[in-house]
């Protein structure tokens, strides 16, 4: 089987990598020192015959170190043997929306749905035309830095917008944050069979105060209730500012299996040394800290008061 070269964007950045198709799934490679293998698309598609992958992979003239998948939502439980590592996920719980709203969040957020209403914030599907991507463009050129880091949509125009937004439209709803008709927020709300995940939440600096984002959750958890889909996930299960969003309206962490079966020598010596997802992931975590706020004080020192 044959790898083939091909470009994907991985956090806005246009990454050239190698993979092949197997089974109906495209499996990448990523790394130098390390080579890893996984799904490109993890959170919409299972793994269904891991050992028909390994042998493929293994076949491969240059076959990678290592192979890893997880188990995605509600699969809480290991089904295999490999070695295993678990891999914390956000996610709201969904059985009605009356539920999330009367006993999964608290007063406090539930005032802050409130306070967009009456701030006149109107949240409603939206269609993916020229008036929306100019509004997403005032949202990401609005400022370089958010969560103490370079934003990587920033200084992005309407075409390359279009460009990478267009993708997935088959597979993803669009809901908008409007103040007197203007695009003040949104999210990407996309659907992967028994979750639908939180793509992209975002909302002008500017009209923070006014609780979109919030807004913004309140409708994808009414969403998701009218559909029956049982979760809403929202990436990595946060500490921090991040963390505390997330908790206060109503995701919880998710503890998911995730697998690594070496191929090589090399694989199996990282794995063994605990090195097998970079030695960043080997760091105490007072440290992670630590350098996070000292990237942000620099972004503050670098662009002063743009950082929010």
């Amino acid at each position: 089987m044959q790898l083939n070269p091909e470009e994907i964007l991985i956090n806005g950045k246009a990454l050239r990598i190698n993979s092949l198709e197997h089974e109906g799934v495209k499996l990448i490679i990523e790394g130098n020192l390390i080579k890893t293998a996984k799904l490109l698309e993890e959170w919409y598609d299972d793994v269904l015959e891991p050992e028909s992958i390994i042998r493929v992979l293994k076949d491969l003239p240059e076959k990678p170190d290592i192979f890893t998948f997880w188990q995605r939502l509600p699969a809480t439980e290991p089904k295999y043997q490999y070695y295993v590592e678990w891999e914390s996920v956000a996610a709201i719980p969904i059985k009605s929306y009356k539920q999330w709203w009367e006993k999964q969040i608290s007063s406090k957020t539930r005032n802050m749905v409130r306070k967009a209403e009456k701030s006149g914030v109107i949240i409603k599907k939206t269609d993916f035309d020229d008036e929306c991507i100019r509004g997403m463009a005032n949202i990401f050129n609005e400022n370089p830095i958010r969560q103490g880091k370079r934003f990587w949509h920033y200084g992005k125009n309407m075409d390359m917008i279009k460009k990478e937004f267009s993708r997935f439209l088959y597979r993803e709803e669009i809901v908008g944050a409007y103040l007197n008709n203007e695009l003040i927020g949104f999210i990407m709300l996309c659907f992967a069979g028994q979750y639908a995940i939180l793509g992209q939440i975002i909302s002008k600096i500017e009209h923070r105060d006014k609780a979109p984002n919030n807004a913004l959750i309140a409708k994808a958890v009414e969403i998701c209730a009218e559909l029956k889909i049982p979760y809403l996930t929202y990436g990595a299960w946060r500490r921090g500012t991040l963390g505390d969003f997330q908790s206060h309206n109503g995701f919880e962490e998710f503890l998911l299996p995730r697998y690594y079966i070496p191929l090589t020598m090399k694989g199996n010596l990282m794995i063994l040394l605990k090195l097998h997802n970079g030695i960043k992931t080997i760091i105490p975590e007072n440290i992670v800290l630590r350098f996070v706020e000292l990237r942000a004080k620099w972004y503050s020192f670098k662009y002063g008061q743009a950082i929010k």
